[in-house]
């Protein structure tokens, strides 16, 4: 997903660690959260922190909600809230609204009213959602240490056709492609002559620093 700027609203565990991430990836981040408490320990982390309800339309509308790319309810444990903030979001005409769900009859209900992605917290860390909303051709991220990472990339039109010795991802981004996930299967340990296609998935290892440095010079 492109854009510069997220609104997550709901700062605790969860929120706070999508937020923190989305920061050191380089976006602009408002955090919004009822407990005076949470907004001040996080107020200098985040480009801005807000104590407010995040069910009142008039106050999401005065902070300019709708302008934002991408809103993230993480709201922890008030499924009523995360519901009604949800619908707001959608009314006031945010392009893009992800929520976090409690349960599998909480993430139905988000789906019903329009919400274009569900996260089930115990499924998805918040680090590794922040770096899937910031890169939409990055299809999944684990984070193998502080420092190391695999991550699943499509392969984007532009590289269609090359083949690995050609794109040479070691030299340019010091991070080696371990995987190609093609239509026909998997092909592990690919060699200097497997050819990447526009349907493939590139699974890649490298450090935090180089996966960013590739996606930035391949996507943008």
């Amino acid at each position: 997903m492109e854009g510069n700027q997220y609104a997550v609203i709901g700062l605790g565990r969860f929120g706070s660690s999508l937020a923190k991430e989305l920061i050191k990836l380089g976006y602009e981040v408002l955090g919004i959260d009822k407990s005076e408490e949470t907004v001040h320990e996080l107020s200098g982390f985040l480009t801005h922190a807000v104590e407010a309800d995040a069910t009142d339309e008039d106050m999401l509308r005065s902070l300019g909600i709708r302008n934002f790319d991408c809103a993230v309810v993480a709201i922890g444990d008030d499924i009523q809230a995360s519901i009604l903030t949800a619908i707001v979001l959608k009314d006031l005409g945010v392009k893009k609204v992800v929520a976090k769900a409690l349960s599998d009859l909480h993430g139905k209900v988000l789906q019903r009213i329009g919400v274009d992605r569900i996260i089930f917290p115990e499924r998805d860390m918040g680090a590794r959602v922040a770096h899937q909303l910031a890169s939409p051709n990055l299809l999944d991220y684990i984070e193998l240490s502080e420092e190391y990472t695999i991550a699943e990339l499509s392969v984007p039109a532009k590289l269609s056709g090359q083949s690995l010795g050609q794109l040479d991802l070691r030299a340019k981004f010091g991070c080696s492609i371990v995987a190609i996930n093609k239509q026909s299967g998997m092909v592990i340990a690919p060699t200097a002559d497997d050819i990447v296609e526009s349907n493939d998935i590139m699974v890649v290892i490298g450090t935090n620093e180089q996966i960013e440095t590739l996606e930035r010079s391949t996507y943008k």
